[in-house]
């Protein structure tokens, strides 16, 4: 099992980046798919999750309206669009194999949010 992330960066105030996740070695249109963020000292919170078709998906309320998480099943990709970025959004983002239990992670992809 292999979940691999990509697309973070350097970006400033404002601006967007798109994360990538590739998933290998799982059934992947079997999970549910999620992404979560990390700054060291703190704890890893929940961004935002996508169920199995799609057909479903949830934010942490500190993205709505700015970031948008969506799934390719035939690619077996998930994406996470970020828009409007702030500096609290600098963190490291991985994404997770599930829904309420995440059974895979990713080892991560650093964004920095900075002028």
């Amino acid at each position: 099992v292999l979940l691999v992330e990509s697309g973070g960066g350097l970006v400033q105030p404002g601006g967007s980046l798109r994360l990538s996740c590739a998933a290998h070695g799982f059934a992947f249109s079997g999970y549910g798919m999620s992404w979560h963020r990390q700054v060291p000292g703190k704890e890893r919170e929940l961004v935002a999750r996508i169920s199995r078709s799609g057909s479903e998906i949830d934010y942490a309320d500190f993205v709505l309206g700015r970031f948008s998480i969506s799934r390719d099943n035939r690619e077996n990709m998930v994406y996470l669009q970020m828009n409007n970025l702030k500096s609290e959004d600098t963190a490291v983002y991985s994404c997770a194999a599930g829904w309420g239990r995440f059974d895979y992670w990713g080892q991560g992809t650093q964004v920095i949010v900075s002028s």
